[in-house]
């Protein structure tokens, strides 16, 4: 190396999918599929059916692959499925498949619950954690009575609360209605975690870092926002003209 000139050293990637096969059912969503994430942002576009959520389920080791690995955070998804959970935070299209304790603080507290903390010191972190949202009056709501946008801040709370090394989200804005979508906007934005993100809200996905376009299981488009935003926009206008 030439004195003087710093050597580039590129981020570790948060996830990496080597060579993966994994099927849906009788149906093959990836096959031999290879891709390195390390991009602060990285948001997931697609028509429904593309690979997107599959992705992220693999990523977080809900899902395992049938083929080749796949590995989140350093870990093998397969051979380290109990330790992903603690690293990687998953926040799902719909909140009621995500929350499974009647209260908010209950549901708070479960994470620190399952790291064997004491359930009187778990609700106490829960509670610190309702504040920083400006939400401490939530403690005892019943979760059942919040709007779907409070249950997606609720699961939102339940994943940072967690300190995570990553967030993936599917869909996060899927059942939110305008003006609740960008107040919780504005809560990802402020997030310091890296984010991998599946999502149909170009205009929010615009600032990210990179953009992958997956069609039928395959990397259809990789690379900054602009390219890639601009022609999935092309490609989605003239499949409305064809259909016309």
């Amino acid at each position: 190396m030439t004195e003087g000139v710093a050597r580039l050293v590129r981020p570790k990637p948060h996830i990496v999918f080597d060579h993966v096969t994994f099927a849906h059912g009788e149906k093959v969503v990836f096959d031999g599929f290879s891709l390195s994430l390390q991009e602060r942002r990285v948001g997931l576009i697609g028509a429904n059916g593309s690979g997107k959520s599959s992705l992220l389920r693999l990523a977080h080791g809900l899902a395992l692959p049938t083929g080749g690995t796949v590995t989140t955070v350093g870990l093998n998804t397969a051979t380290h499925r109990r330790q992903i959970p603690s690293r990687v935070g998953f926040l799902f299209q719909n909140p009621d498949r995500q929350i499974i304790f009647p209260t908010v603080g209950e549901e708070i507290a479960f994470g620190f619950r399952e790291r064997g903390i004491p359930r009187r010191e778990a609700m106490r972190q829960a509670l610190v954690w309702l504040d920083r949202f400006g939400r401490a009056e939530w403690a005892d709501r019943v979760v059942h009575e919040l709007s779907e946008g409070q249950k997606q801040l609720v699961c939102l709370i339940s994943v940072l609360a967690l300190e995570p090394s990553l967030i993936v989200l599917d869909e996060p804005f899927a059942s939110l209605d305008l003006a609740t979508r960008l107040a919780f906007v504005d809560q990802l934005r402020a997030l310091e975690q890296p984010i991998v993100m599946a999502s149909h809200d170009l205009d929010f996905l615009a600032p990210f870092d990179r953009i992958v376009w997956l069609e039928h299981g395959r990397v259809r488009a990789d690379g900054p926002p602009r390219d890639v935003l601009e022609a999935y926009t092309a490609g989605a206008h003239r499949g409305i003209k064809e259909f016309a």
